[in-house]
């Protein structure tokens, strides 16, 4: 007999990419499509360039539904300094900076599309779904398996 596989189990630099090609896949299949934005935006005030990767919406929902999922309850605002990071100013002291938090918002309203997480009532933030827990622990248990 084996032991469950969930997503906590497996590394988040080998589960996210694994993710990402599934949410890419989903997202043709339910004709979400990418904001018109997404190959021009910076991902937070402290960054200097737009993202390399043709696939970083993926990526950016990937690892924010893993997120959600480890850490329940979660909203967009907690979820910015999270994903934050140190501004570089020159000759004065860096600060940390918030990241842009209409991404977010944009990924997990496309999550919540795809019935991976949700709002609950009587509770803030966001929360994985039952569906959305079954998704992410059957690919979680295919990446076990190889």
């Amino acid at each position: 007999m084996s032991k469950a596989v969930t997503v906590k189990d497996i590394p988040a630099n080998v589960f996210i990419p694994a993710l990402a090609t599934h949410l890419k896949k989903k997202f043709a299949d339910a004709k979400i499509e990418l904001p018109d934005w997404h190959d021009r935006v910076k991902t937070a005030v402290f960054k200097e360039l737009s993202p390399a990767d043709d696939d970083w919406y993926f990526t950016r929902a990937a690892s924010l539904a893993r997120r959600v999922y480890i850490k329940g309850g979660q909203g967009v605002g907690s979820l910015r300094v999270v994903y934050g990071g140190s501004e570089r100013r020159g000759a004065c002291p860096n600060r940390f900076r918030r990241a842009s938090g209409a991404i977010i918002r944009h990924a997990l309203q496309d999550l919540q599309t795809l019935d991976i997480v949700d709002v609950k009532k009587d509770k803030s933030g966001r929360w994985v779904t039952k569906n959305g827990r079954h998704e992410l622990d059957t690919i979680a248990s295919q990446i076990a398996n190889k």
